[in-house]
């Protein structure tokens, strides 16, 4: 399993379209909106490179209003915890 994080600058009026529609990608899994540099990441998930480069060259490329891509490939996973149990470490309830 290959998994990638598609950064992506966007037209503002459309990052919450540009979201969505990434997700109707095969391969993409999660799309975020996030602060910095960038507008968008996307989480790709396939079996092998060439899916990946199919969803970045050929998929995204055609969802009007992105500007820019940056692609990370992940080599290695490190954590496996729940994200939920972490970040909710000493909030009350």
């Amino acid at each position: 399993m290959v998994t990638a994080f598609i950064l992506i600058k966007a037209v503002p009026s459309r990052i919450q379209a540009i979201a969505q529609e990434a997700l109707d990608v095969p391969g993409i899994v999660e799309a975020y909106s996030v602060a910095g540099l960038w507008d968008l990441v996307a989480v790709a998930r396939v079996r092998k490179n060439d899916e990946l480069a199919g969803v970045v060259t050929e998929s995204m490329i055609g969802i009007s209003g992105i500007t820019e891509t940056n692609t990370l490939i992940a080599f290695r996973q490190y954590s496996s915890h729940d994200l939920e149990a972490m970040f909710g470490l000493g909030a009350e309830t």
